[in-house]
């Protein structure tokens, strides 16, 4: 990915459909998460035949037998992909440079629990739900374009995109006048 910055971790909730988390983790993997896990999930790699990319064995995966179980690196931030009212739509929201995504499971919300430790909650503007692997694609993308170093889409449908200009290192800042 062009100049991604920070990290990102893609997490589930009580996920009971092993080709939903397998899509969802096979996502992850695709655009580069430092690693995925499971809260209270019932999810084995072998059910998951729709991670083709077998992401448990690429990239660290965490299996939490519940919430308390839960640990993250210091300083990330917990953001719930969640509908409530009070979440940001996900086109005005700002990632943070280290976070994890929480999906919940298919049928319901994130446990009253886990919405208690995020920080943030997302949600994407649809009429209703989407399948969980497809939310979490959909976060994922929104965060690489937020985050990555592109070129800058034209402002019509017949223009080409604007190239970024190469990154120039800034020259040494002298502290001393003597130096």
């Amino acid at each position: 990915m062009t100049g991604s910055r920070g990290y990102f971790g893609v997490g589930v909730e009580g996920i009971s459909k092993p080709m939903n988390a397998g899509n969802l983790f096979r996502t992850a993997n695709a655009f580069g998460a430092s690693f995925v896990f499971t809260i209270g999930a019932e999810y084995s790699v072998k059910k998951a035949r729709s991670d083709t990319s077998v992401a448990p064995k690429n990239i660290p995966w965490y299996d939490f037998e519940n919430l308390d179980d839960m640990k993250l690196p210091k300083g990330c931030k917990i953001v719930g992909v969640e509908l409530l009212d009070e979440a940001i739509e996900l086109p005005s929201f700002f990632h943070p440079i280290s976070a994890v995504y929480i999906l919940g499971k298919e049928r319901g919300s994130l446990s009253p629990e886990l919405q208690d430790k995020c920080d943030y909650f997302i949600k994407i503007p649809t009429k209703f739900c989407l399948n969980v692997a497809t939310a979490g694609a959909i976060v994922m993308y929104d965060r690489i374009v937020t985050h990555g170093r592109y070129a800058k889409r034209p402002t019509g449908e017949l223009g080409k995109p604007i190239p970024l200009e190469d990154h120039v290192q800034g020259a040494p800042i002298k502290r001393r006048p003597d130096g």
